[in-house]
C-alpha cells in the first residue's frame, strides 16, 4: 500500500445496516477512545466517523495516541474530520481532558509478540496500569457505557478435548510462565473493571477478542493470516512456520466492528462475548485459503512435517453467547475476508 486509503464503503456500510439502530443514544454525546492507532481503532473511528456523519449524530471523538502525528499520517482523512480530536499521552499516566464523555473505549495494547519476548514487564505495565488509568478517566468524566477489548488469551491453553472455548471455560493462564503476560493482563484488567462497576457509576463491557483479518492488519508481523496474503502479494511462496496443523479461525474487521459497537451499545455490564469466528481451519487449509483465493499456483512451503496422532492446538472461539444473547453473526466468509484484506494493501 503506497499512500494512506480509507476503508471499503461496502465495510462502512455494512456495520450502518447492522448498528445503525442502537447509534441515537450517542446524539450529541463525547466518546473517549484509547489505542486508536491500532487495527482495531482504525476499523472504530472510522466506522464511527461514517456513522456520525451519516445519522447527522453532531458527536464528538477524541482518540488518545503517544503520536498524534504518526496517526494523522497513517489516517489523515480521519485526523482531519470535524468531529476528531487527536490528545496526546501514553495510556498510563495521560493527563485527562475536560468535559464529559459518555462512552469510553479501551482498545490500547497489541497482542504483539514481539513485545511480550523481549519488554513484558512494559507490556504488563501498559495493560494494567493502561486500564485503571483509563477506568479512572471514565469514573471521573461522566462515562455511562465503558468498553474493554479483552482476549480470548484470557483461558489460557485450550484443551485438545475443547474445539470451542466458551465464556464459562474456567481454564487460566500459568502465572508463573513469563509467555503468560499479555492473557494475565487482560486477566487483571477484566478484574479491574469489575472493581470500578461496583462503584456504581459505570456500565463495563467486556469483549473478549480473538483473531482477525481485514483492511489495516500488518502483512509482516505475527499474524498467520497476514504473513500468508503478503507472500502472496509478494509473489514469494507462502511460508508455514511450523507444521501446519494449528487450528485457528478469523473474523472479518468490519464483523469485529459491528460486534465492538453492539457489545458497546446492547451488552450487559460484566458479561463477557467471545468476539471472533466459529468456523475453524488449520493453518495449512488457511494457506491453500489465501493461495486459492489469490494465486492457484502460488507455492506452499511447511517447515517440518506433522507428528501422526498428535492432537492440534486450538485458539477458537465459542460464539454462542453473542449470538444468543445481541443476535451477532458471522457476515463475511474467509475467501471473501481473504480477498477484501489483499485488494486493500494492494492500493
Amino acid at each position: 500500500m503506497s499512500q494512506p486509503t480509507p476503508l471499503p464503503r461496502l465495510d462502512l456500510e455494512l456495520v450502518a445496516e447492522l448498528t445503525g439502530a442502537f447509534w441515537d443514544e450517542m446524539r450529541g454525546q463525547r466518546l473517549f477512545i484509547t489505542g486508536g492507532t491500532g487495527f482495531f481503532g482504525c476499523w472504530l473511528i472510522e466506522s464511527y466517523c461514517f456513522l456520525n456523519r451519516l445519522l447527522a449524530l453532531n458527536s464528538q471523538v477524541t482518540i488518545l495516541t503517544r503520536r498524534p502525528e504518526a496517526f494523522a499520517k497513517k489516517c489523515p482523512h480521519l485526523a482531519s474530520n470535524r468531529a476528531v480530536t487527536l490528545h496526546a499521552g501514553d495510556v498510563r499516566r495521560f493527563s485527562f481532558p475536560e468535559g464529559e464523555y459518555s462512552f469510553v473505549i479501551h482498545a490500547a495494547t497489541e497482542a504483539s509478540t514481539k513485545q511480550a519476548a523481549e519488554a513484558p514487564l512494559e507490556m504488563l505495565s501498559t495493560i494494567v496500569a493502561g486500564t485503571e488509568r483509563t477506568l479512572e478517566f471514565a469514573v471521573t468524566h461522566g462515562t455511562k457505557k465503558f468498553l474493554l477489548t479483552s482476549s480470548g488469551a484470557v483461558y489460557g491453553k485450550q484443551p485438545a478435548n475443547l474445539t470451542h472455548i466458551p465464556e464459562s471455560y474456567a481454564g487460566a493462564p500459568d502465572p508463573l510462565d513469563p509467555a503468560s503476560v499479555y492473557g494475565e493482563g487482560k486477566r487483571s484488567a477484566e478484574l479491574l473493571c469489575a472493581l470500578y462497576q461496583k462503584t456504581g457509576r459505570l456500565d463495563c463491557k467486556i469483549a473478549r477478542c480473538w483473531a482477525f483479518c481485514g483492511p489495516h492488519l500488518p502483512l509482516d508481523q505475527h499474524f498467520a493470516i497476514g504473513n500468508f496474503i503478503g507472500d502472496v502479494l509478494a509473489g514469494r511462496p507462502i511460508q508455514i512456520q511450523g507444521d501446519g496443523t494449528p487450528r485457528r479461525s478469523y473474523l472479518y474487521a468490519a464483523d469485529l466492528a459491528v460486534w465492538l459497537w453492539t457489545i458497546l451499545f446492547r451488552a450487559p455490564a460484566l458479561v463477557p462475548f467471545n468476539v471472533g469466528s466459529a468456523h475453524d481451519v488449520s493453518i495449512l487449509e488457511l494457506a491453500q485459503t489465501v493461495a486459492s483465493t489469490l494465486n492457484p499456483q502460488a507455492e506452499i512451503q511447511v517447515a517440518r512435517p506433522a507428528i501422526p496422532g498428535a492432537p492440534p492446538l486450538r485458539y477458537v472461539p465459542c460464539v454462542d453467547q453473542a449470538v444468543k444473547l445481541l443476535g451477532l453473526r458471522q457476515t463475511i466468509g474467509l475467501e471473501e475476508c481473504v480477498r477484501r484484506t489483499a485488494e486493500w494493501h494492494a492500493k
